[in-house]
């Protein structure tokens, strides 16, 4: 027999998902409105938290962004078009293929980074404490 939700639970649950949606949405209309996708921002930020200076490779990415290789492919194809990235070959491994942001690819995120930051310092502390409700 599934265990039994109470109403306040259900309440929470609720709560939690509209926080989030809110933040989604908003991250989604702020990176149009910089010329991006939501994706290739998601993207963009995978790549520049990286810790290896060569950059992410595909097959990085793809564990990353939680999405199939060739998904992730497509993806910076796309970002490539645009702009945003370049692609390099591993000097010691021909096999390999590292993204790397360009300048204007970096610039962009920075300035979505920074509005990010602080629609959390706005907003985080109603986020948070719906998370903490859970503990």
């Amino acid at each position: 027999m599934a265990p039994s939700v109470d109403d306040a639970r259900f309440a929470q649950l609720a709560a939690l998902r509209a926080g989030i949606r809110r933040y989604l949405a908003w991250a989604e209309q702020c990176a149009r409105d910089h010329g991006m996708t939501p994706a290739q921002v998601q993207l963009a930020l995978a790549i520049r938290a990286h810790d290896d200076p060569a950059g992410p490779t595909l097959t990085d990415l793809a564990e990353t962004l939680l999405l199939r290789h060739h998904s992730v492919v497509g993806l910076v194809d796309r970002a490539e078009r645009n702009g945003f990235v370049q692609r390099e070959r591993d000097p010691k491994n021909q096999t390999l293929v590292h993204v790397q942001l360009t300048p204007v690819g970096a610039e962009r995120l920075e300035a979505l980074s920074a509005l990010h930051l602080d629609w959390l310092a706005e907003h985080g502390a109603e986020i948070g404490d719906v998370w903490r409700s859970f503990a």
